[in-house]
């Protein structure tokens, strides 16, 4: 498994009328979150689609809210990938706040496709050997 974590601050723009985080903003932070944990591997996401030519398409995306987020908390994202890819890659999110409340949940499944032909391919081997690389 790989466990990574980042922490964010939601800016006052980033909430709605209530004052709470606005729940379309949660795709956004698990971008970041996700983007982020490929970085922590060993290669950038922009570097896969720039030199290696591999898109990251996102298949399916799901979101679970248990508690809300406010303007300027602290807020952990926890990104896990717990199954070894295959032509698919899912990403696990839990999103705690400043006080370790359980906010929020979900995941995001996302298809390895050639950037030439947008045909799904398998990962390439220099990714899955990062993916071995750094997991526990």
């Amino acid at each position: 498994m790989i466990k990574h974590e980042i922490k964010i601050r939601p800016r006052y723009a980033e909430t709605d009328q209530m004052g709470m985080v606005y729940y379309g903003r949660y795709a956004e932070y698990f971008e970041v979150a996700r983007t982020e944990c490929i970085r922590s591997l060993g290669i950038a996401y922009a570097e896969l689609e720039k030199k290696h030519n591999i898109l990251l398409p996102v298949r399916e995306f799901q979101v679970k809210y248990y508690k809300p987020a406010y303007y300027d908390d602290e807020l952990t994202i926890i990104t896990y990938i717990k199954k070894f890819p295959t032509v698919r890659i899912r990403f696990d999110y839990e999103v705690y706040n400043q006080n370790n409340d359980f906010l929020t949940e979900g995941f995001a499944e996302l298809v390895f496709i050639d950037g030439n032909t947008r045909r799904p391919i398998k990962p390439p081997e220099f990714f899955l050997e990062l993916i071995r690389k750094n997991w526990q």
